[in-house]
């Protein structure tokens, strides 16, 4: 059973505290960090984390990408500091961003607490939409009316929640917020939607609708929080409680009902279109953009920026295109990881393949794929695209769209039932799993050695791992580098090299879990968990970052032979620095020996030595 109390004490101790977070929300898999400070962050100790499956920074947040249980883990950091709530959505403290991140935070933030919700009864409306089309249910009894109530609900009244969250994000009273939505959607005024002769003393208006508007109210909020602010500091504190929220409702509503509604109308009416013509006009394109790139905009947290959309083109249209060809992106990767699944070898990836495969296919949740499996394995990740953007194209050029917001996954696939080409539909989503599935499983990926495929000295060495040497130069033993901490294996176990050339490579696949900004030192970890530290000359760290140019981020994957840095090896010299580099083995505790070390001139991607486990230790003991 999950320690969901460990994982989140390890992610906020590895993130610097609470003292170094600005805000924290999460979503379907992620908890979404904005920090004061991210290089504080011990990115390498929040992967190591129990229960955590990668860090991804984007978007100018912090992401720590734990799965299905996040938000077990977000609630046991609320008990363990005062991260959350409100406080969760403020975001003003943290660092500066460009435009185009704030704008992805914003969305992500004001969205984030929705999700769940929208995505629940978006759910029920999608099986209610097919029950209807399989004549299951007749729409004219009461029992539909109750079930649509309760289904197209939370959709229609989406301004009163997005009041809620957007007051949060801005620090606006929530309340006056949520009066201000109330009124765009009160009784007596959806009716006037199409009235022509409206004014509002003497000033002439059009009234849109509101219901399932996204705009509007966001805007109205931003404006109000302002307005707040502004009334908080000008008006007397003996009135300022109730006459401020009695003003900004009093200029905030027909301002909305002026302006911003009927510009916001124009504008959602303007991309409604846009994507319509797309999907209309060159379906095929807009399919395969949306199939093949939507799991690389969820890697960088980028598919925040198109949530919106989705709603702006149902509420234009009361449809949205978008989605379909989502399901073809989703499927295709949980169809790459089924493949990995039957193809490998190895016992550790086999059981990280099966829940994973499970977990994208019924509930659409593909972040323990990617991150766990696809991505660090390249090539399944690439077929994925390939299986979604085909299928992503044959689903838009069968003109397949949903009734209701979802998170595309098996078990949603209600939702496209019987709006458009169904032949189709069925065609694409064939393809998008069928092609990835036999890419992977026929064409293959380079797969970690399962634990029984290497020895050493006739020994069961389940874990050992070949290090390869990561520059060309002249092997020595750590026992003459002019260091302490390095000479007496104080940090580990291995060799040291003095370089002949100014590049470094990857010594083995790997996860590259620290790369110092300073591009002096690359801590590496192999799947079988080999940890190797690179240090490039004797307190060069000093020099802080000049002479190197790093050619990775931590989190990277890497395979054998990549290029990590580039440096310039005489001016290191010349600014009085030794060069010599240590090679060594950072976790004793599993890889207490190294064995078959080289020694005298090496080139990169030669034997270095074996990093030997603690296992084979044992089987060569029992052995004896």
């Amino acid at each position: 059973m999950a320690d969901y109390a460990k994982t989140a004490a390890g992610v906020l101790a590895g993130v610097g505290g609470q003292e170094n977070v600005t805000s924290l929300v999460h979503c379907a898999t992620r908890l979404r960090f904005v920090l004061k400070d991210e290089s504080k962050a011990n990115t390498a100790a929040v992967k190591a984390t129990p229960g955590v499956v990668t860090v991804a920074q984007a978007g100018g947040q912090y992401q720590v990408v734990i799965g299905n249980d996040v938000p077990d883990v977000f609630a046991e950091i609320g008990k363990i500091s005062t991260i959350g709530g409100n406080a969760g959505l403020e975001v003003e403290a943290g660092p500066k961003q460009n435009l185009f991140n704030r704008f992805i935070s914003m969305i992500s933030a004001i969205f984030t607490p929705l999700l769940w919700a929208l995505a629940g009864t978006g759910l029920l409306k999608a099986f209610l939409a097919a029950s209807v089309t399989f004549g299951w249910i007749d729409p004219t009894t009461s029992t539909y009316t109750v079930l649509n109530a309760l289904s197209d609900g939370f959709i229609n009244f989406l301004p009163l929640a997005l009041a809620f969250t957007a007051a949060r994000y801005f620090k606006a009273n929530e309340f006056t917020a949520f009066a201000i939505a109330a009124a765009l959607l009160y009784p007596t005024i959806t009716p006037l939607v199409g009235t022509e002769g409206l004014t509002f003393f003497g000033i002439p208006f059009t009234m849109v609708t509101y219901v399932s508007s996204v705009i509007p109210i966001i805007v109205i909020v931003w404006l109000q929080s302002h307005a707040e602010r502004f009334l908080y500091a000008k008006l007397p504190s003996a009135i300022k409680r109730f006459v401020t929220p009695m003003i900004v409702v009093l200029l905030a509503v027909p301002f909305v009902f002026v302006v911003i509604g009927p510009l916001s109308a124009v504008v959602s009416g303007w991309l409604g279109n846009g994507i319509g013509w797309v999907f209309a006009t060159v379906p095929w394109l807009g399919g395969a953009i949306m199939g093949g790139l939507w799991q690389v905009f969820v890697i960088f947290g980028l598919h925040w920026g198109l949530v919106p959309l989705f709603t702006l083109e149902y509420q234009t249209t009361g449809q949205i295109l978008l989605i379909g060809p989502i399901f073809a992106a989703v499927l295709a990767q949980a169809a790459a990881v089924a493949g990995v699944w039957v193809r490998a070898r190895n016992k550790n990836l086999k059981s990280l393949a099966a829940p994973a495969t499970l977990s994208g296919f019924l509930a659409g949740i593909t972040e323990p794929a990617i991150y766990g499996i696809n991505l660090p394995l390249k090539r399944p990740f690439a077929f994925g695209i390939v299986g979604g953007a085909i299928g992503g194209a044959i689903i838009a050029i069968g003109g397949v769209y949903s009734t209701a917001f979802v998170v595309p996954s098996g078990l949603a696939l209600p939702a496209l039932f019987g709006n458009g080409n169904m032949v189709l539909l069925a065609i694409g989503l064939l393809v998008a799993i069928v092609v990835p599935f036999l890419l992977t499983t026929i064409v293959g990926f380079k797969e970690p050695a399962d634990d029984t495929t290497t020895s050493v000295a006739g020994a069961d060495a389940a874990n050992d791992v070949a290090v390869l040497s990561p520059v060309d130069g002249t092997v020595i033993p750590l026992a003459e580098v002019a260091d302490a901490a390095f000479a007496e294996g104080a940090l580990g176990q291995g060799v040291a090299i003095r370089p002949r050339s100014g590049a470094v490579y990857a010594p083995f696949d790997a996860t590259v879990v620290a790369a110092f900004p300073t591009g002096h030192a690359f801590g590496l970890r192999h799947a079988d968990g080999t940890e190797v530290l690179i240090h490039i000359g004797l307190d060069t760290v000093k020099l802080n970052g000049q002479h190197f140019r790093v050619k990775v981020t931590s989190g990277q994957q890497v395979t054998a032979g990549d290029l990590l840095v580039e440096f310039d090896g005489d001016a290191i010299e010349a600014a009085g620095y030794d060069l010599t580099t240590p090679v060594i083995v950072t976790n004793p505790d599993l890889y207490p020996e190294i064995a078959d070390a080289a020694s005298g001139p090496i080139a990169h991607g030669e034997p270095l030595f074996t990093a030997v486990s603690i296992d084979a230790l044992a089987g060569a003991t029992g052995a004896k």
